[in-house]
């Protein structure tokens, strides 16, 4: 059998070929190591969110208080900068749920739903404070149990 003679022309073509399909490959290959590390870090970003959310359930299943006692400390610094408030005395702190309930009485005629009541019973003194406007809705002075203080008459 005769054998027929590889010309170099012939097998330009070919060459092209094989160089284009090893390009592909090397795309592909180069295309999988970018998505490798993206993916990478966003498992490590997950994993840390996680870790964090699960410190912070497992810190409020400690002190459930903490968070009740972080945030009143928070509408007392913000209500502090509009108002000065007494002094050497915790508030006690309510929110106000449903102000239709509450519309009778004068102190809470323009309270809304969210609204926070500091309520100092040293100082007798109420504050209405609302933190979506940040501003001072109402003050009014305190009057818990006066109603019974008066001496009863001698017969």
């Amino acid at each position: 059998m005769p054998r027929k003679r590889i010309n170099a022309e012939d097998s330009v073509p070919e060459i092209q070929r094989s160089v284009q399909i090893n390009k592909q490959i090397s795309k592909t290959i180069m295309q999988k190591e970018k998505i490798t590390p993206v993916l990478f870090g966003a498992l490590v970003i997950a994993a840390s969110l996680a870790a964090y959310f699960y410190m912070q359930l497992v810190q409020l299943n400690k002190n459930p208080q903490a968070l009740a006692q972080k945030e009143a400390q928070q509408v007392i610094e913000k209500v502090s900068r509009l108002i000065v408030l007494p002094e050497g005395e915790i508030p006690t702190i309510a929110t106000v749920s449903d102000p239709e309930k509450l519309k009778d009485q004068a102190f809470f005629s323009k309270a809304q739903k969210g609204d926070r009541v500091l309520i100092y019973t040293t100082a007798k003194k109420a504050i209405l404070y609302s933190p979506t406007a940040d501003k001072i809705v109402e003050v009014a002075p305190l009057n818990i149990g006066e109603a019974g203080t008066q001496p009863a008459p001698k017969e």
